[in-house]
């Protein structure tokens, strides 16, 4: 039974910031946000550019593309961050009315930026496994970009975080762009490094801390995270993208597209020589910075606007993600022969 790719969407704010606004704000030399951070720009959000708004954007979008009525969805998964427009709030269920999905049911999943690829698992488990499930829906917003003060030194690696939505419709028996394989991998070593230190349990938020500007990611022990995220990160990020194409019969020779999150210039590039692939096998993303667990959805498009992916063609989706998490997904492109 296939479980294929029907359509995505994105959507991105009309608002830009520039390498140049970063650089103003931050004190770090424009070159070095433009060669080594390898952001030109990156969207942010406008006055109406809330989280799970973006999502339901881009979802009509998707659907708009299929041409399908929302009531043929039949699971909704929302796959954007926790912020959004309200703190303890199942965001699909919005997105599920919205969108006048009345016959599906909606929940809400997180991996930080790992999300879409852990859905993608999930919504193709949820197929395989219930006669009654034919569509799923992922849909999802970013701004993460709210949490960035561009005066700390510590978080200076989070500054291309943008703003963005991205969709993807998923179908049970689409002889189509055939969703294979995955690999996710988690190491909690991280998952107290990169935080927002106030308005937890832990300490809550006062007025004196949100006036302090306390109310940002930060980096508690960064030393300690650089020395062991640089023993680790890259070589997993390899790792799970070559044990998701062996576990879908097929090795990084056979790879001819990779979407990958936006990163630094410099991992990019490793990644991409490690896999023996060119730079026009997939998209460094300088223009749109890096809009969470919706790169991988954005990358597609973008790669099939400019027909960098073809019929037959081997496509991996990759990510990594703050706590500290790393997954991978493949999907064989265009149409199965009958």
């Amino acid at each position: 039974m296939n479980i294929g790719i029907l359509s995505t969407g994105v959507y991105l704010p009309d608002l830009r910031l520039t390498a140049e606004e970063i650089s103003a704000q931050s004190n770090i030399p424009v070159d070095v946000i433009q060669t080594k951070m390898g952001l030109l720009e990156k969207p942010i959000p406008a006055e109406h550019d809330h989280t799970v708004q973006m999502g339901i954007w881009a979802a009509q979008k998707a659907m708009s593309k299929a041409r399908i009525d929302p009531k043929l969805i039949d699971v909704i998964i929302y796959i954007g961050e926790e912020h959004k427009e309200y703190p303890l709030w199942t965001a699909a269920i919005k997105m599920q009315e919205e969108l006048g999905a009345s016959n599906a049911w909606a929940f809400d999943v997180q991996l930080r930026c790992g999300t879409t690829i852990m859905a993608m698992k999930i919504a193709k488990s949820l197929m395989l496994a219930d006669d009654s499930i034919h569509k799923v829906l992922l849909a999802g917003g970013y701004r993460n970009s709210d949490f960035i003060d561009y005066q700390n030194e510590r978080t200076r690696f989070m500054f291309n975080l943008a703003a963005g939505g991205g969709a993807m419709i998923l179908q049970k028996n689409l002889n189509e762009n055939i969703v294979l394989e995955s690999e996710i991998m988690t190491d909690g070593s991280f998952s107290e490094d990169v935080v927002v230190p106030v308005g937890g349990t832990k300490r809550p938020l006062t007025a004196e801390l949100l006036a302090q500007g306390a109310y940002r990611l930060d980096v508690l022990d960064p030393e300690g995270m650089k020395i062991r995220l640089e023993e680790k990160s890259l070589n997993n990020f390899i790792k799970v993208i070559r044990s998701s194409l062996a576990k879908s019969g097929y090795s990084e020779r056979d790879l001819n597209y990779i979407a990958i999150l936006h990163m630094k210039r410099s991992a990019h590039n490793y990644v991409l020589n490690k896999l023996g692939l060119s730079s026009e096998q997939s998209i460094y993303l300088e223009r749109y910075g890096h809009i969470g667990q919706l790169d991988q959805i954005l990358s597609l498009e973008l790669a099939l606007n400019e027909n960098k992916i073809q019929q037959g063609d081997i496509v991996t989706l990759v990510s990594a993600g703050i706590g500290y998490a790393w997954g991978a997904i493949t999907i064989k492109w265009g149409k199965e022969h009958e």
